[in-house]
C-alpha cells in the first residue's frame, strides 16, 4: 500500500489531472483546512466536479488541515520548526482522521493534496508520515515540477 502526495502550485488543471492518471490515483484527499483557491479549477466545488466527471473521487478532510493559528504564526515568523511543532501537536489529536485516511489508503490509491510545491515544507508530508506510522503504508511524493506551467513574461513597455 502506498499513500501519494501531490501539490498544484503552478499547475493547470489539465496537467494536474494527467499526473493523477499517470500515477494511477483513484482518490484525491484534500487535506487543507479551507479548500479555497484563487487558481481556476482548484477551489473545492470546481475541483470536486472536474475530478468526479473524470472518474476520480474527491474527499475533503478538514481535520487534517493546518489550524489557522499555526498558519498565521508561520506567516508572521517564517519559522518552519515552530510550524512543524504546532502542526504535529494538532495532528496528534487527529487519530480518528488518520485511521480513516489509512483505511481509505488501504482500499484506494490516494493522493494527499495541498498547494505547496515543496513537500518538505508542507504539512502533507507530516500527514503521510502519520499514515505510514499508523498502517505501514509506503509514501510517494508525486513530482510535479516537470508539469509546471509558466506564465509568459509581461511585455516591457518602452517610454520615450
Amino acid at each position: 500500500m502506498t499513500v501519494f502526495t501531490i501539490d498544484y502550485e503552478g499547475l493547470a488543471i489539465d496537467a494536474f489531472m494527467s499526473l493523477l492518471t499517470e500515477h494511477g490515483i483513484d482518490t484525491v484527499v484534500d487535506i487543507r483546512e479551507l479548500p479555497q483557491s484563487r487558481k481556476p479549477g482548484f477551489s473545492k466545488k470546481a475541483r470536486a466536479k472536474v475530478l468526479n466527471l473524470s472518474g476520480f473521487e474527491y474527499i475533503h478532510m478538514a481535520d487534517l488541515g493546518c489550524p489557522k493559528p499555526v498558519r498565521d504564526r508561520y506567516r508572521e515568523d517564517d519559522n518552519w520548526a515552530r510550524y512543524t511543532e504546532g502542526f504535529l501537536k494538532h495532528l496528534n489529536t487527529q487519530e480518528a482522521a488518520i485511521a480513516e485516511l489509512s483505511g481509505l489508503a488501504g482500499s484506494s490509491n490516494c493522493a494527499l493534496l495541498c498547494y505547496e510545491a515543496n513537500f518538505n515544507f508542507c504539512h502533507r508530508s507530516m500527514v503521510a508520515d502519520a499514515v505510514r506510522d499508523y498502517c505501514g503504508a509506503d509514501i510517494e511524493h508525486i513530482k510535479t515540477s516537470d508539469a509546471r506551467t509558466t506564465s509568459p513574461a509581461s511585455p516591457r513597455l518602452a517610454f520615450a
